[in-house]
């Protein structure tokens, strides 16, 4: 699928794979890994707890970097005011998943995430694509929910296996943005259910 006019979405996924934002360049060398689920530099529940974690300190931080475009872009004042509540949210998450890191005596390191780089793909080319503006906001809901279900899942994972490693003060830290998220979640599903889905209709 293509973005009418300037590949606004490929260079923002450009942008991303060096690393996020300014501050972030060259973490392809020092602060990102590239390895999956079923690599062999993962032996032990520890280190694929470790894994697990950049995954989600990487998609955390991508969400960080997409989600001023989705607020420019939505037009419901409810909707955007959800947003820009999310984004400090997530840049909280952010700062707690550092926290975890420093408890696990773990440099925060950021593993490349496929998944999240698809689904915020697949949102800035439909968002590329829809003209009508309720539409476009039923399409970012979607998309926000997309994001939401890979959080809590991830989230989820990693809190069971914290609690296995007897890290109970790293899952105390994750379930805060766990709540988080499905809270979002949750406000997104009634934005959507209220009246959103009703106007793209």
């Amino acid at each position: 699928m293509k973005v009418a006019g300037e590949p606004l979405a490929a260079l923002h996924v450009a942008d991303r794979k060096r690393g996020c934002n300014e501050a972030d360049r060259g973490c392809t060398k020092k602060g990102m890994n590239v390895m999956g689920f079923f690599s062999k530099d993962i032996k032990t529940m520890d280190e694929l707890f470790v894994h697990t974690l950049r995954d989600i300190y990487y998609a955390e931080k991508q969400i960080v970097q997409a989600l001023p475009e989705m607020i420019d872009k939505a037009s419901d004042p409810q909707l955007k005011q959800g947003f820009q509540t999310h984004l400090g949210e997530t840049k909280q998450h952010v700062t707690r998943l550092e926290q975890v890191f420093r408890l696990h005596d773990k440099e925060p390191r950021m593993v490349d995430c496929p998944a999240i780089d698809g689904i915020i793909d697949e949102a800035e080319d439909v968002a590329g694509e829809v003209e009508d503006k309720s539409v476009l906001d039923a399409a970012l809901i979607a998309a926000a929910q997309a994001v939401e279900h890979y959080e809590i899942t991830r989230y989820g994972t990693l809190i069971a296996w914290a609690k296995e490693l007897g890290r109970n003060d790293c899952a105390a830290l994750l379930q805060q943005n766990l709540d988080e998220e499905k809270a979002t979640d949750k406000k997104l599903t009634a934005m959507a259910e209220s009246k959103l889905n009703r106007r793209a209709a």
